[in-house]
């Protein structure tokens, strides 16, 4: 009973933590889609690459990276969980939001714009291509840059779904919904 009940418990705090990382990770996310990047497409290209660059440069930090990466960590092991605990309310939640946030926040942001990103750190501001690589650089950025944010959020939604459903122990009271 013990051993069952630290493993509940374990658990709904896996799930909170996913589903707060990938909401955290859609506001960071929706941050950058309805204001930064519109901020970013005022300024000369040149000022516009520079900020960017640098932007690019800090994110790759050790607070940002831990909500990011641990939050696909917490995903994969709730999609195996899903998987091996299908017949337990809100499996399919947790399949749907891990599978979410992996492809549709994670994958988004390897296949394509981490390239982007790479892109723009090789544009040197002076150059005749800055101008042209900026206005597609923002366009293209930007349009993935949404489709991770609508990711995270619906993740965070499913996930937090998962979480009311599949929720047995909160404060040692049983409150499965029937």
């Amino acid at each position: 009973m013990l051993q069952h009940l630290i493993t509940q418990q374990h658990y709904f705090t896996l799930k909170l933590f996913s589903a707060l990382g990938c909401g955290l990770i859609a506001g960071v996310f929706f941050a950058f889609s309805t204001f930064v990047m519109n901020a970013l497409a005022r300024l000369k290209p040149t000022q516009s690459i520079a900020a960017m660059q640098s932007i690019n440069i800090t994110v790759i930090n050790p607070l940002f990276m831990a909500a990011f990466l641990g939050t696909a960590a917490a995903c994969i092991f709730l999609l195996i969980s899903s998987l091996l605990r299908w017949h337990q309310p809100g499996a399919a939640y947790l399949l749907l939001g891990s599978l979410l946030y992996l492809v549709g926040t994670l994958g988004v942001t390897i296949v394509f714009n981490v390239p982007l990103n790479e892109a723009l750190a090789r544009v040197e501001l002076d150059s005749t291509d800055a101008a042209s690589l900026w206005s597609s650089y923002l366009a293209n950025w930007t349009i993935w840059n949404h489709v991770r944010a609508v990711a995270a959020l619906t993740a965070a939604t499913s996930l937090t779904i998962a979480l009311c459903l599949g929720s047995r122990i909160v404060g040692g009271l049983d409150n499965t919904v029937s």
